[in-house]
């Protein structure tokens, strides 16, 4: 469902590529090394002040789709983009 590949954009946002249509924020955190397991998100949620698109969020099956925007204490803010297959020459 989706895939890591975070980059650094210019505007001090991290690039998170998603393959498909969405990722939960469970699965984020767990692919960025907020959390070990998917089993610490509903903890870690609940202990830790997220911001999906400016609004608090505390469900780890929040759909996050591209262009969202998601601000984690501690982390670059990062935005939620498709990802881009380069074509074979």
């Amino acid at each position: 469902m989706s895939e890591q590949d975070p980059q650094q954009g210019t505007s001090g946002e991290t690039a998170f590529e998603v393959r498909g249509e969405y990722i939960t924020l469970g699965q984020l955190l767990k692919m960025i090394g907020a959390i070990g397991t998917g089993g610490e998100a509903k903890y870690y949620l609940s202990a830790n002040p997220i911001l999906v698109n400016d609004d608090s969020e505390q469900r780890r099956g929040r759909k996050l789709r591209s262009g969202d925007l998601i601000v984690i204490p501690g982390e670059a803010p990062i935005r939620i983009v498709p990802l881009v297959r380069e074509e074979a020459s």
